[in-house]
């Protein structure tokens, strides 16, 4: 039986969305991620610069590809990898795009998290999947990460 336990509350901080254009499968995007902070139980600190490559599918629905690495308060470097979904209604997708503070309850974000670190006392993020759900802002993510048991 799956069990979730809270892993991290994640802030991170985004630059602009820049477009590469329509691609065969839909709008190739890419999103700077800039910095932030995360803080759990377990672990705690900043999040270090890295990317969101996405693809805006023609059925409305994001592709999220997230890369990035996060530096806990004892030094130790972790990555991540999350990918995921956003989708929602096209009044609710608009909203978001221009910026504008919208529901979470109104659209679906969810990305599942994996990490690598060779930093022995986080070590146990090796063995770890994760799932967040998520909630965008104008100028960052706010992420809810759960590991599954």
């Amino acid at each position: 039986m799956l069990q979730f336990e809270p892993l991290m509350e994640l802030a991170v901080d985004v630059g602009e969305l820049v477009t590469m254009g329509e691609a065969p499968q839909g709008e190739r995007r890419v999103v700077a991620i800039l910095g932030g902070t995360f803080a759990g139980a377990r672990l705690r600190g900043a999040i270090l610069p890295g990317a969101d490559w996405q693809l805006a599918r023609r059925d409305g629905v994001l592709e999220i590809d997230a890369r990035y690495a996060l530096r806990a308060e004892d030094g130790g470097i972790v990555q991540v990898l999350s990918q995921g979904y956003r989708h929602g209604p096209p009044e609710v997708l608009a909203a978001l795009g221009r910026g504008e503070a919208v529901v979470p309850s109104t659209y679906f974000f969810r990305t599942v998290m994996r990490f690598e670190t060779g930093h022995a006392p986080l070590a146990w993020l090796n063995r770890t999947l994760a799932v967040a759900s998520g909630e965008r802002r104008a100028r960052q993510v706010l992420l809810q990460a759960y590991a599954l048991r």
